[in-house]
C-alpha cells in the first residue's frame, strides 16, 4: 500500500519502528499530487521546496528519539491562514499576491507539533460558499466524481485528504464549511466548539460563527489532529479557558446506555431518498450499540438558514472593510481619486457572491433596517441555541443527515443563490449555537457517491463527539473505498 493512503496513525507507527522516514512520505505525497492534483485542483499554492526541507529536519529529530504527536506527518492548510512567508489569498483576487508577516496560532501549534505544510488548499472566496466554485483560482472537483462539487467552503481541504494529496487537513466551519465537503468527499470532518480552537489568524468572514477545524481519513486521526489544534490563547479574545482532555481516551469506548436525539425537523420533504435510506441504517447501527435514538424536537430550525444569511453577511460587511488597495493587497492602476480607487479596486478585486454578501450585510446593519433584521436575526438565533441546550438536557448526542443530498453536479446550482444556500440547511444551526458537531461517512448512493452521518453535542464536548463517530465507524464497517482518478 502507498505511504500516501496510510493515516496518521498508522504512518506514526511506522516512523516508530524506523520503517518510513518523513522524507519518503513526503516524497509519496507529491508524487500523488503530480499524478492528480490536474484533475482535481486541491490546492491553490503548494509548498514543495519547504515542505522536503521540514522533512529532513523532522527526520534529525526522528534519529534523535525526538518524536512529536505529528512529526513527519504532511498536512494541507486551507488558504484562509495566515502562514508567515507564504501568500495567503483566502481564494480572493483581492489577496492575490498577500504574504502574511507571522503564522496563525493553529500553524505555530502544527509546527511545534512537528507537521510537514504541502501547501494551501482552495476554497470558496473567503469561505462564502457552499461548492467551492466562487475562488478565483478555479473550480475544486470532487475526487469521486469530477464533474461534482467536493462541498464548501473548504472543499479543497476535503478533497485534498480524498484524493490522497495529503494525509489530513484543516478547514474552517461558518455554516457548515468543514462537515459538509466531509461528508460530501467521504471523510471525517470535525467543527470544534465555538471558542476551543484559536481564530487568531484566521481571515475572519463571520467572527461570531467562524471556527477551526479538521478533516482527516478515520476518527482517531480527528483526535489526533484536535489534540495539537485545540486550547487557549490569550491573544484570541474570544478562546475559553477550559480544560482540554486528550481526546484519544475517548476512543474504542461504547455508548451502550446513550440516548441519541433524532430530530424530526431533520427529515423534511426535499431530502435525497438515498441519504434518508443511509442515515435510516446509522441509526439503526447506533442502536446496535446499545443506545437509545428517541425523537426530538429543535423547532426554531426553519428560521436557521434566514437567521444564518442576515448574521453571517452582516460580519462580513463589516470585516471586509478592512480590503481597500490601501494597506494591502490588490490595488486598480489608475482611479481619479481616492474614493474612486475603493470603488474600483473591491469591484474588480471581489468575486460576485463576495459583494451579494457584503451588499445584504450593509442593508441588513444600516440605519432604519437593523433592528428589522440583524437585531430581530440574533433574537432568533438565542432561540436556536435554546434548542439544542434544552434538547441536549434530555440525550447525550443528536443524529441527523450532514447533508440533504450527495454531491451536485459543477454549475448545478450557481444561478440560483437560494437553492445553493439551502445546501447547508442542516449544519448551520449548529455554528449559530456554537456547539461542536463532526461528519463521517455512513454509506455511497447506488451511483458511488459518499454520504455523511452529522453527529452534534454540547459546548465543549468534543469527546463525547469521537466516542461516538469512534463507536460508529467501528460497528457499522463502512466500506472504505477510494475514488478512481
Amino acid at each position: 500500500m502507498e505511504l500516501y493512503s496510510l493515516t496518521i496513525h498508522e504512518l506514526q507507527e511506522k516512523i516508530r519502528n524506523g520503517e518510513v522516514t518523513s522524507t519518503e512520505i513526503v516524497q509519496s505525497v507529491f508524487g500523488r499530487i503530480d499524478a492528480v492534483e490536474e484533475k482535481v485542483h486541491a490546492y491553490i499554492t503548494l509548498m514543495r521546496e519547504s515542505a522536503l526541507e521540514e522533512a529532513k529536519m523532522a527526520d534529525e529529530r526522528i534519529r534523535a528519539g525526538q518524536i512529536k504527536a505529528l512529526t513527519g506527518i504532511p498536512i494541507a492548510l486551507k488558504d484562509i491562514y495566515c502562514t508567515q512567508g507564504v501568500r495567503t489569498t483566502c481564494g480572493s483576487r483581492i489577496l492575490e499576491n498577500y504574504v502574511p508577516p507571522y503564522d496563525a496560532t493553529v500553524i505555530t501549534k502544527l509546527r511545534e507539533a512537528g507537521a510537514v505544510f504541502t501547501g494551501k488548499t482552495n476554497m470558496d472566496e473567503f469561505a462564502m460558499g457552499s461548492s467551492t466554485e466562487t475562488s478565483y483560482y478555479g473550480v475544486t472537483r470532487n475526487p469521486w466524481d469530477l464533474e461534482r462539487i467536493p462541498g464548501g467552503s473548504s472543499g479543497g481541504s476535503a478533497a485534498a485528504v480524498a484524493a490522497d494529496e495529503c494525509i489530513a487537513s484543516l478547514g474552517s466551519d461558518t455554516g457548515g464549511s468543514i462537515r459538509q465537503p466531509a461528508a460530501l468527499c467521504g471523510v471525517v470532518g470535525m467543527k470544534p466548539t465555538y471558542g476551543r480552537v484559536s481564530r487568531f489568524g484566521l481571515v475572519a468572514f463571520a467572527s461570531s460563527l467562524d471556527q477551526i477545524g479538521p478533516f482527516t481519513k478515520d476518527v482517531e486521526d480527528c483526535a489526533i489532529l484536535l489534540n495539537t489544534i485545540v486550547g487557549y490563547d490569550p491573544r484570541e479574545s474570544t478562546s475559553v479557558p477550559v480544560e482540554v482532555p486528550d481526546y484519544r481516551d475517548f476512543l474504542n469506548r461504547g455508548i451502550e446506555g446513550w440516548t441519541v436525539g433524532i430530530p424530526r425537523e431533520y427529515f423534511v420533504e426535499g431530502i435525497d431518498p438515498e441519504v434518508r435510506a443511509a442515515i435510516e441504517q446509522a441509526i439503526k447501527t447506533v442502536e446496535g450499540l446499545g443506545a437509545k435514538c428517541r425523537e426530538i424536537s429543535l423547532p426554531h430550525t426553519e428560521y436557521s438558514v434566514a437567521v444564518y444569511y442576515i448574521v453571517a453577511p452582516a460580519e462580513a460587511s463589516s470585516n471586509l472593510a478592512r480590503y481597500d488597495g490601501v494597506k494591502y493587497g490588490f490595488r486598480v492602476a489608475e482611479s481619479r481619486d481616492l474614493l474612486d480607487m475603493y470603488k474600483k479596486t473591491r469591484s474588480a478585486g471581489f468575486g460576485a457572491e463576495v459583494k451579494r454578501r457584503i451588499m445584504i450585510g450593509t442593508y441588513a446593519l444600516s440605519s432604519g433596517y437593523y433592528d428589522a433584521y440583524f437585531k430581530k436575526a440574533s433574537q432568533v438565533r438565542g432561540l436556536i441555541k435554546r434548542d439544542f441546550d434544552e434538547a441536549l438536557q434530555g440525550c447525550d448526542v443528536i443524529l441527523t443527515p450532514t447533508t440533504p443530498t450527495p454531491a451536485f453536479k459543477i454549475g448545478e446550482k450557481t444561478d440560483d443563490p437560494m437553492q445553493m444556500y439551502l445546501s447547508d440547511i442542516f449544519t448551520i444551526s449548529t455554528n449559530l449555537a456554537g456547539i461542536p458537531g463532526i461528519s463521517l461517512p455512513c454509506g455511497y448512493t447506488q451511483g458511488g457517491l459518499p454520504i455523511g452521518v452529522q453527529f452534534l453535542a454540547g459546548h465543549f464536548e468534543e469527546g463525547k463527539l469521537l466516542q461516538v463517530a469512534s463507536a460508529y465507524e467501528k460497528h457499522a464497517q463502512i466500506e472504505r473505498r477510494r475514488p478512481n482518478l
